[in-house]
C-alpha cells in the first residue's frame, strides 16, 4: 500500500492528503496562522486512519443488521451511524466510508481554530465548516465524460447541511441503478454518503437498453456479491427516463420526511428531478475546484460530480 503524502496544491491554497485509496482535497478560509494550524491537525487526523480502517475492514463490509457491530475507530463508528437507520435494505457501512473520512478529518480539523469555512472533498463527498454570516457554493457536474457545471448549490451557514455527496453510475465503483448523478444534502457528509448511494440505486426501470451482470463476476471481492450492478446503458425515451428518476425521488423524499436528508438532487440523460428546497441554479459555475464521486452500491469510493468556491 502507498506511503502517506501529504503537501499543498500548486495554488498555495489548498492541501492534499493521500494514502492508498484515500485522497483529500482541503481547503480552510481564515487568519493565516489559523489556517496553518488548521492544515496540521488535518495532517495529524490522517495519520493511521487507513490502518485503523483497514483492521476492521471484515465487518465493515458486512451488511449492517441489528445488535450493530462494535468497532473502535472513530471513522468506523461513523460509518456504522450513517447507514443503521437504513438496515431495513442491503447496505454495507461501506457505503458511508468517504463521507465518514472527510467528517472525521474536518472535524479535527477544525477543533479550536478560528476559521470563516473550510471544507474536506474525499472525492466528492464533502464535510463543510462555515461560521456565522458565510456561505459557499458546490457546482454539480452530471456527467463525468462531458466535465462541465451542470447547477450550482449554495450553502449557507444557515442551513441544516454540513455534508453533500454524489453518487451514481459511472465511477471506479458499482451502481445498482442508472443515475448519471444523485448529489444528496444531509447533517454530515457520511450522512450524504450512505443516502446518495441508496438513492441512485432505486433510479431503476425495466428496458432492454440496460445491461447488468452480478458484481462478483466484475470484482470477485465486491461485498454485492450476486447483485446485479449496471454495466451499460443503451438509449431511453423520455418515458423511461422519467420513470427511473420519479423512482429515484419517491426514495429521497421518504429519507427527507424521516429526517435523513435535507434535500437531493437526480440527474440522468440530461433530466434532472429537486427533491427538498435546494438553492439549485442551472448551468452556473463557481470559482474553484470541488471535485466529485460516484460510490460503490453496497459502499465505495469513485470520483465524480462536485466543483465549488465559498463566498
Amino acid at each position: 500500500m502507498p506511503g502517506q503524502a501529504a503537501a499543498l496544491l500548486a495554488d498555495g491554497r489548498r492541501l492534499r492528503l493521500q494514502h492508498g485509496p484515500i485522497d483529500l482535497i482541503i481547503e480552510a478560509w481564515g487568519e493565516p496562522g489559523e489556517v496553518r494550524a488548521a492544515y496540521g491537525q488535518a495532517v495529524a487526523s490522517f495519520d493511521g486512519l487507513l490502518e485503523t480502517l483497514v483492521e476492521e475492514l471484515p465487518q465493515l463490509r458486512q451488511p449492517i443488521a441489528a445488535p450493530g457491530p462494535m468497532l473502535a475507530g472513530p471513522v468506523a463508528r461513523r460509518m456504522v451511524d450513517a447507514v443503521w437507520t437504513h438496515r431495513q435494505v442491503f447496505v454495507t457501512p461501506m457505503a458511508a466510508v468517504a463521507g465518514a473520512v472527510a467528517d472525521h478529518v474536518l472535524a479535527r480539523m477544525v477543533a479550536g481554530r478560528q476559521l470563516a469555512r473550510a471544507y474536506v472533498n474525499d472525492g466528492g463527498d464533502v464535510a463543510i465548516h462555515l461560521a456565522a454570516g458565510q456561505t459557499l457554493a458546490l457546482g454539480m457536474v452530471a456527467d463525468v465524460a462531458e466535465p462541465r457545471i451542470d447547477g450550482t448549490i449554495r450553502l449557507r451557514h444557515a442551513d441544516p447541511v454540513r455534508g453533500v455527496a454524489t453518487s451514481g453510475r459511472g465511477g471506479r465503483s458499482f451502481s445498482l441503478g442508472i443515475a448519471d448523478v444523485v448529489t444528496v444534502l444531509a447533517a454530515t457528509a457520511a450522512d450524504a454518503d450512505a443516502a446518495a448511494t441508496l438513492i441512485a440505486n432505486e433510479v431503476q426501470v425495466d428496458h432492454p437498453a440496460i445491461r447488468r451482470q452480478p458484481a462478483i463476476t466484475l470484482d470477485p471481492d465486491s461485498n454485492l456479491g450476486e447483485r446485479p450492478v449496471t454495466v451499460a446503458v443503451g438509449e431511453l425515451e423520455p418515458a423511461a427516463i422519467a420513470t427511473a428518476l420519479e423512482r429515484g425521488a419517491g426514495a429521497a423524499e421518504a429519507m427527507r420526511r424521516n429526517g435523513l436528508i435535507e434535500a437531493a438532487c437526480l440527474w440522468l440523460r440530461g433530466e434532472c428531478r429537486v427533491v427538498g428546497p435546494l438553492d439549485l441554479k442551472r448551468g452556473e459555475e463557481p470559482r474553484g475546484t470541488l471535485e466529485g464521486s460516484a460510490d460503490d452500491a453496497g459502499g465505495g469510493h469513485g470520483r465524480r460530480g462536485l466543483r465549488g468556491h465559498g463566498s
